[in-house]
């Protein structure tokens, strides 16, 4: 897109939109007798929801309106940026079985390592949120995504555990911005009957990226020769592969550098009236190819902001920093008072618990199969002390990333159901079902027998899981305002970002001795946190404030 100065900098247009004056002659009122025939000083100004909804093309599939070109788009962009996420998260729990030998890693070592990249992603959540409700999502998202990708990539060369451990947190700092902020981005250009549906369509590109960081990985970790020797670092398969995952992230960053508008209900909210307006009129013309009327709107109904001085600027040099810190702060003190205060409760127990219970143990799926593999239950054969000394990591048991490819593709059905279902029972109690279900499953997982039955039933768990978390992030961008969406969503993020630490340090310090302790929390946490959903507000298809 190029830049419209005009405009100001986040008022971009598409390489897909024409020239000023391809705009103006197809701004010409058709004959036809249209509502479009009034001059420009006689439309109407519109709110925030009446011109999503003239953005949307409603001349599509029936069974699929608001799906434009320019919808289209946006959930291919916003869902690789999703995509890109999961793939750096999950990236560190497929390369564990093998790099854990290059890096001499005890099973504390991998818990540590599986964590580092949550705290890091805690300390970035809140702040790229924090940033992005000041500032606008198009540039943080830009931002939090480089930083992501570039520090993944570099992790590759760290010639031992200690500096991966520091790269992969730094990686994580970007991912926590990169996470709640798209949500929130996504959501403002949906319309309110919509908005479920195609937010559950944008959680969806979290299991393509499941599946893609578990195909990659069983294509290119068991692949030994694909080494290079450095010197100072043996460049194995398996670094190969951290790589790899790293595009994903570095390809999204370029492309919403280069051809993704700022959010309009953010420009609105920031006095940006015209900047606002060149996005709607970008996403008519998008949605409605072929069609010479223009956007039937003079101009939108934006409430003016105060001309406030910066308190920051009152301060002395040395008070700025605590007016910063204060400044900070301020969002998640307007989240727990007032009405948000009883929703506020519920989602801190709801992200603490789902969390601690599906990071916990997804990440260590591709170990737990991998101890799993001379039969019997990976609970049972957990139990047992493994001598990582006297075990070789050569050659590469292939058999547990295709398990971890299964158990990936296992989101497929979950995703369909949250599509089709989320805007006709509600993100609430699709939550509060989905949890519960988790719950037993995690516990069956606990009971099987056999390696066979424990994969049947991680199945059955990310299946159901993924709906819980498909309608956390529905809920979650509908619960709070415009000025708070993402400072809300970043903050609960960073607590779950906690819990997925204490999840990963609790299975890492216990895997080794007593395999019931984590299995039986995360079960008893998921059933917790399907009770404490039901306490939340109903949003199926309520307006964004």
């Amino acid at each position: 897109m190029s830049r419209r100065n005009q405009r100001g900098d986040e008022a971009r247009q598409p390489l897909l939109g024409c020239d000023r004056e391809d705009t103006d002659r197809d701004s010409q009122p058709e004959g036809d007798g249209a509502p479009s025939d009034r001059s420009p000083d006689d439309q109407p100004k519109l709110n925030y929801e009446e011109a999503v909804e003239e953005a949307v093309s409603k001349i599509l599939h029936p069974l699929f309106p608001g799906f434009g070109v320019f919808h289209v788009l946006l959930l291919l962009v916003c869902g690789w940026a999703n995509a890109s996420d999961a793939v750096e998260i999950l990236c560190v729990s497929f390369l564990l079985p093998t790099a854990r030998c290059d890096l001499q890693l005890s099973s504390a070592d991998m818990g540590l390592l599986t964590a580092s990249i949550f705290l890091g992603m805690m300390l970035g959540g809140y702040m790229w949120g924090n940033l992005a409700d000041q500032r606008g999502r198009q540039r943080v998202l830009v931002i939090s995504l480089a930083v992501n990708g570039t520090f993944g990539a570099v992790a590759s060369l760290a010639p031992n555990f200690w500096l991966f451990l520091l790269l992969r947190f730094l990686s994580g700092v970007g991912v926590g911005g990169s996470i709640p902020v798209i949500f929130s981005y996504f959501s403002e250009f949906q319309p309110r009957l919509r908005r479920g549906a195609m937010i559950s369509a944008l959680a969806t590109f979290w299991m393509a990226g499941n599946i893609l960081a578990a195909g990659v990985a069983w294509l290119v970790i068991p692949r030994t020769f694909l080494h290079v020797d450095l010197g100072w670092v043996d460049f194995q398969s398996w670094r190969v592969f951290v790589v790899l995952c790293s595009i994903p992230s570095l390809t999204s960053a370029f492309i919403f550098r280069l051809a993704m508008p700022e959010s309009p209900r953010f420009l609105m909210e920031a006095g940006r009236e015209e900047e606002a307006l060149t996005v709607f009129q970008l996403m008519y013309k998008l949605n409605h190819r072929g069609s010479r009327k223009p956007f039937p709107a003079s101009g939108l109904l934006v409430t003016p902001k105060e001309d406030a001085m910066d308190p920051i600027r009152t301060c002395s040099c040395c008070e700025r920093l605590t007016c910063l810190f204060k400044r900070g702060l301020a969002p998640i003190r307007q989240l727990f008072v007032g009405p948000l205060l009883s929703r506020s409760i519920a989602l801190l127990i709801i992200f603490y618990c789902i969390s601690f219970g599906y990071y916990g143990l997804w990440m260590w799926f591709p170990e737990l199969f991998k101890r799993a593999e001379d039969g019997g239950s990976p609970c049972g054969n957990m139990s047992q002390p493994q001598s990582q000394e006297n075990e070789s990591c050569y050659p590469v048991k292939t058999a547990v990333y295709m398990e971890g490819f299964v158990i990936a593709a296992s989101n497929l059905p979950g995703n369909i159901f949250t599509i089709l279902l989320m805007d006709t029972v509600g993100g609430k109690f699709l939550l509060s079902g989905s949890l519960l279900v988790s719950s037993v499953s995690v516990f069956l997982i606990y009971v099987v027998k056999t390696k066979s039955q424990s994969l049947l039933i991680s199945c059955v768990f990310s299946g159901v899981s993924v709906i819980s978390w498909n309608a956390l992030d529905v809920v979650g961008t509908e619960l709070y305002p415009t000025q708070l969406r993402s400072s809300a969503l970043g903050f609960f993020t960073g607590v779950g970002r906690v819990a997925a630490i204490m999840g990963n340090v609790v299975f890492g310090q216990l895997v080794d001795s007593n395999c019931a302790v984590p299995i039986l929390m995360v079960s008893a946490l998921l059933l917790a946190g399907g009770l404490a959903a039901l306490q939340l507000p109903r949003t199926k298809q309520t307006d964004l404030t």
